[in-house]
């Protein structure tokens, strides 16, 4: 039986904003801006970083998730829940702050570590979760093909794949590469909100044309869940288009942020930074601190 699905539009296409060097990298960039929590719940910030020396010392993170893909070069990191390591080309990574963890993100082997990050969301309720670390190694995400479409699936469910990140709010997560002139049709729930972003190439996004560096907003479109089909068609003769999409159930709550925490009221994030200062998010364990590109 065939399911009948109403098409899908874009709402708006913004570019992304460059910052230029800053103290951490060498260029910074801001995709999703943390100004309109209302036009990109449960989706908070997203930034592109080419990261050289220092890279992102120790910092601290709760009641958020972090997603973090590796576009070139080597990222090493290290938190306080004892992980170390480095991520290459294609990797994710997806952490749970939760309740309060401490990492570094810095280049690995003196090189460079060229990053799209992304800030998910929690809701009220799972703020305080305990905090989790995922390595989604490249050659283990799910993969969905068809003609001229090559589908990597990070989280969640598109047809018969699953991507294999565990999240505690429903997420829809892939990288998408599609041959010039490919199209493919994505299903996704009407109650939820997408976002695809142009990492190379050019495509029609819903009707709109979107170019690398450009973000296309799917605002939801049914509270009910009805089925929503959003279409991307690449739209270069001759290049390939490589995107994100990305899709999630607005959540709904007040936002409060400041600096690495997500909370929902000002006194959780004054209680967020006692915390931290009491120790509570952990220490730092000695055989993650490297030499920052060690």
């Amino acid at each position: 039986m065939t399911v009948q699905t109403v098409d899908r539009r874009v709402d708006r296409v913004l570019d992304k904003v460059d910052l230029g060097p800053t103290p951490m990298s060498a260029h910074s960039a801001l995709i999703i801006a943390p100004s309109n929590d209302g036009w990109t719940d449960p989706f908070l910030l997203m930034g592109e970083e080419l990261v050289n020396q220092p890279g992102f010392e120790w910092h601290p993170h709760r009641g958020m998730e972090t997603v973090t893909l590796i576009l070139d070069g080597a990222l090493e990191h290290g938190d306080s829940m004892g992980n170390a390591g480095v991520l290459g080309p294609g990797d994710v990574q997806w952490m749970t702050a939760g309740r309060g963890v401490i990492h570094r993100e810095v280049a690995a082997r003196s090189e460079h570590a060229h990053v799209i990050q992304m800030w998910l969301n929690l809701p009220s309720h799972q703020k305080s979760v305990p905090t989790g670390y995922q390595d989604l190694r490249a050659g283990k995400h799910a993969v969905h093909t068809e003609p001229g479409v090559l589908v990597q699936v990070i989280s969640g469910e598109t047809g018969a794949v699953r991507g294999p990140a565990v999240n505690h709010w429903p997420i829809l997560g892939m990288v998408i590469t599609l041959d010039p002139r490919a199209e493919y049709r994505q299903v996704l729930d009407g109650s939820e909100r997408a976002f695809v972003y142009v990492i190379a190439g050019r495509l029609i996004v819903g009707g709109r044309t979107v170019r690398a560096g450009q973000i296309a907003w799917s605002d939801p479109v049914s509270r009910q869940g009805d089925p929503t089909t959003l279409t991307l068609v690449a739209a270069d003769a001759d290049e390939q288009a490589v995107v994100m999409l990305f899709s999630g159930r607005p959540i709904g709550e007040s936002v409060v942020a400041h600096g690495p925490f997500v909370m929902n009221t000002r006194a959780e994030i004054a209680q967020a930074y006692r915390d931290f200062h009491s120790g509570r998010f952990g220490s730092i364990p000695r055989h993650t601190r490297l030499p920052a590109g060690a």
